[in-house]
């Protein structure tokens, strides 16, 4: 039994947060194909890479969020004559910079995960996830 949690807790995050399609899955961890479906639908786990693709996107969101309250913040004093902190300009900077990278690889992920539902494939594959990652991240 310990062996099916193991696995089963294995396949599942090869599924919701590495986006491996069932296939894949029973590749890596040596089992058949039908497992890994049934562990699917017992798990839910559709649900969960959709909630975590979602949580993942609404990243950007909160990141303009906080760099427009930095913003507000650094022309406020800039506006009252008070000298601005060189950490928070130094973090603005990199904010702004960060903020375009950080939409185009939610965009990405997104318009890959709306494919593959329409191709039933259940996710991207690594080759397209090390681009993204160099491309974003410099990786």
């Amino acid at each position: 039994m310990a062996k099916k949690q193991f696995l089963f807790a294995d396949a599942e995050r090869l599924y919701v947060i590495d986006h491996c399609t069932l296939g894949e899955i029973a590749s890596r961890l040596r089992i058949h194909e039908k497992t890994v479906s049934n562990w699917k639908e017992e798990g839910d786990w559709e649900n969960k890479r959709r909630n975590h693709l979602a949580g993942k996107q609404a990243f950007h969101e909160e990141l303009y969020d906080f760099t427009r309250k930095l913003m507000r913040s650094i022309s406020a004093d800039l506006d009252d004559g008070n000298k601005i902190d060189p950490g928070r300009m130094f973090a603005f900077n990199n904010l702004v910079g960060r903020l375009k990278n950080v939409k185009e690889y939610e965009d990405v992920i997104s318009s890959k995960e709306k494919e593959d539902e329409k191709k039933g494939s259940g996710g991207i594959n690594e080759e397209v996830l090390r681009l993204i990652e160099s491309e974003v991240f410099g990786h």
